[in-house]
């Protein structure tokens, strides 16, 4: 469902000319996917959306000198079929090699830690701790954390929900021993769960990108040089910090996911 929140500056902007980016200049919008995470959060009151991905996709759409519209997508493989559809021009994924096939990947633009949230009293203090018989483990289903932790994990069980709200739940129900994340989210859901922990070791990170259909190329091309810019120029580390996230670092320069 796309959600209407733009930059009215942007309404004033001078457009730019470049075929790589032209249809998305005559349309006078680029429609971003997003999925609930770190990348943006709704205010349960006002509707209002807000987020690092929303603030560097809004950096996107000045640079354009079109506006910026979210596409709210329930989970990672929803913004897939998102752009494979048509219905969103750009998105935000985690970058892994079981995507590599189905989308292009931008160079990465910020890292963030997986990691466990761990309740109280349990005797939980590192992440190899939890990687034993009986452990349950709560996941979000398809997501990147699932697809490192399942190439990892040994002995401990993974239980899975759809969103990170519901992995929370698992563990605040008691139907899971420990809730996987990355960092910035698990410290919020921290806050409420009286005497909870999260580990300050990880067990992988999650290089964050903007992606497009495979068949993009141009655009992908453009893209990818608008992140590397904004990395160098501090814009990503702007956004972090406008955004108020914890536990998010801008990525280093360079496209590791090129050499794959």
């Amino acid at each position: 469902m796309a959600a209407s929140v733009t930059s009215a500056a942007n309404a004033g902007a001078k457009r730019i000319s470049d075929p790589r980016v032209d249809d998305l200049v005559r349309a006078g919008r680029v429609r971003v996917g997003l999925f609930p995470s770190f990348l943006y959060t709704k205010d349960p009151v006002t509707g209002e959306l807000r987020g690092v991905g929303l603030e560097v996709a809004r950096a996107l759409a000045a640079r354009l000198g079109i506006e910026a519209l979210p596409v709210e997508c329930p989970s990672p493989p929803q913004v897939v079929e998102c752009l494979k559809a048509g219905a969103c021009d750009v998105a935000f994924l985690g970058i892994d090699p079981s995507r590599i096939a189905e989308v292009g990947f931008s160079p990465p633009l910020m890292e963030v830690d997986f990691t466990y949230l761990v309740p109280a009293g349990l005797p939980i203090r590192s992440v190899a701790d939890a990687d034993r018989p009986g452990v349950r483990i709560a996941v979000v289903r398809n997501h990147a954390m699932e697809l490192v932790l399942s190439r990892i994990l040994k002995q401990a069980e993974m239980v899975r929900a759809d969103t990170p709200d519901g992995t929370f739940d698992l563990l605040r129900t008691g139907h899971a021993d420990v809730q996987t994340g990355v960092r910035p989210a698990l410290l919020e859901y921290s806050t409420q769960l009286p005497g909870s922990r999260v580990m300050t070791d990880r067990y992988g990170f999650n290089r964050v990108a903007m992606v497009v259909r495979k068949d993009q190329a141009g655009r992908l091309a453009y893209i990818s040089e608008f992140i590397e810019e904004a990395k160098a120029s501090g814009a990503v580390q702007g956004a972090i910090e406008r955004a108020g996230s914890r536990g998010i670092q801008v990525a280093p320069q360079g496209n590791p996911n090129a050499r794959k």
